[in-house]
């Protein structure tokens, strides 16, 4: 029998602790092996219950582990991506809007054997449409609708001076690109930079982004015109602890991750 595959995880916040959670409760062929957190003492309480894993740097992840996943504040991002590429190991981003703007990396990647594998978050459909992809997409639209408490604090919104605290009716605070809104919540709207990849590029996916109180819910609507075939898909995601991360997010990792040694893996 082939070894476990050893993961290693990058960030213990809501995700990543769930993550931890559930490798560390078993699934055949992975094995939890190592940590990076930015306060160790700190995790050694999240941790409690849990098999022993190594407590290491961001950077030190690649030397061992052969899958890292991150789940990183996005300013973090390079600090464990070039380390895991340039080692050949499989990368599965969270922050999957800097790719957009790090785009060197894939050219690192083809260099050094490494994969740069994209969960489908809290997004649905992606299969749906890499496979239009493989014929022609001619537009892709989606609008994001989000109370407005899990929009604080974005970049678009700080550098306008934009607050959302009275918002009281459905509000549109930003259109444009998929790479316009990921620099512009770069917490947020991860689902936008993933699909553009998935299907016709950063700068042709247009985007809208609502502060809406009257959703309980992160919502995401997908419009997609291709030759094969036109699709609408809707996903209405029950958030975590943290506002702007839904719930489905760390189960879309585990999947990804459960893929790669499963013997049966459905979707394209």
């Amino acid at each position: 029998m082939k070894p476990p595959l050893k993961i290693g995880l990058a960030g213990l916040g809501t995700v990543g602790r769930e993550v931890a959670r559930r490798l560390a409760a078993g699934i055949p062929g992975l094995r939890l092996a190592a940590i990076a957190v930015r306060d160790p003492e700190k995790s050694y309480t999240m941790l409690a219950g849990l098999p022993d894993v190594n407590i290491l740097k961001a950077d030190a992840l690649a030397d061992d582990c052969d899958v890292i996943v991150e789940a990183l504040p996005p300013k973090e991002f390079r600090t464990v991506a070039i380390p895991a590429i340039e080692f050949g190991r499989i990368f599965v981003p969270l922050s999957v809007g800097q790719l957009l703007d790090n785009w060197d990396l894939l050219e690192r990647a083809r260099k050094n054997g490494a994969r740069i594998l994209v969960p489908s978050g809290a997004i649905l459909g992606l299969d749906a449409v890499r496979a239009a992809a493989e014929g022609t997409i001619h537009s892709v639209t989606m609008v994001t609708r989000k109370p407005p408490k899990g929009l604080e604090d974005a970049p678009y919104l700080v550098e306008r001076g934009i607050s959302l605290a009275r918002v009281t009716t459905p509000l549109k605070i930003f259109e444009g690109s998929a790479r316009d809104g990921a620099r512009g919540f770069p917490a947020n709207v991860n689902v936008a930079a993933a699909l553009s990849l998935a299907g016709i590029g950063p700068d042709k996916t247009r985007l809208e982004i609502w502060a809406d109180p009257t959703v309980e819910r992160n919502t995401h609507c997908i419009e997609i015109h291709a030759d094969t075939a036109r699709f609408s898909m809707t996903i209405e995601n029950a958030p975590s602890e943290n506002p702007r991360t839904g719930r489905i997010v760390a189960l879309s990792v585990v999947a990804l991750l459960r893929g790669l040694v499963s013997e049966l893996k459905v979707g394209t």
